[in-house]
């Protein structure tokens, strides 16, 4: 790590790698290989750890996975629940559900759907501290091409960025996702948001207020 690359933040450092080629699409889900992330994340910052938490099973609601990242002293929790293909919750027996085209069957989940769930759950916590975050929020292109330059990135021009209104097209997506991702708090969603969006101090304050 360079002394330039070092002098960055953790989530700077992270959200400006490029994880677009690592990126695959299955049905309605997206998937960053597990393997590929955590690779990244000792690469940038080598004292990084990760443990599983309590796996929750509610016979009404399913079953929901958790992790816990540590990197440099900050620790950041996430939960996914275990899903089928269509997004549909997965529980510890099958159940069917109406749709316009008739009945439905989600399987019952298995260990295997279980820990492949954990392992997602693991990179999207990692997004929080910036690993592929652009992803999450509808972004093409991370912060920088390509963490390896020892220069740090120039912001984008605001000129070319969308400005952000409040309750304008995109401002439902944007609630969604600071609503999604409280856990990194309401700077770093906004840092992140901030790549595309041109945010007058008015937003920040009603994005702020989602995330409190």
């Amino acid at each position: 790590m360079t002394k330039e690359t070092k002098s960055l933040s953790v989530f700077e450092r992270l959200s400006a790698i490029n994880v677009n080629d690592k990126v695959e699409k299955k049905d309605n889900l997206t998937y960053l290989s597990w393997a590929w992330a955590w690779s990244e994340v000792k690469k940038a910052c080598p004292d990084a750890s990760y443990k599983v938490g309590t796996i929750n099973t509610s016979e009404k609601l399913g079953i929901m996975c958790n992790t816990e990242v540590t990197i440099e002293g900050e620790t950041l929790t996430m939960w996914l629940p275990v899903m089928d293909s269509k997004n549909r919750a997965m529980k510890s027996e099958p159940y069917t559900y109406s749709t316009k085209y008739g009945e439905k069957t989600v399987d019952a989940a298995t260990m295997f759907d279980v820990n492949k769930t954990l392992m997602r759950c693991l990179v999207k916590n990692l997004a929080m501290f910036g690993l592929g975050i652009y992803i999450y929020a509808g972004e093409d292109l991370p912060e920088s091409e390509s963490v390896q330059s020892n220069v740090q990135p120039e912001p984008k021009a605001e000129s070319n960025k969308i400005k952000l209104e409040l309750n304008d097209d995109n401002w439902g997506r944007v609630i969604k996702y600071a609503t999604e991702n409280k856990g990194i708090g309401a700077k770093k969603i906004i840092e992140s948001l901030s790549v595309k969006y041109q945010i007058s101090p008015s937003v920040k304050a009603e994005i702020t207020k989602v995330v409190a």
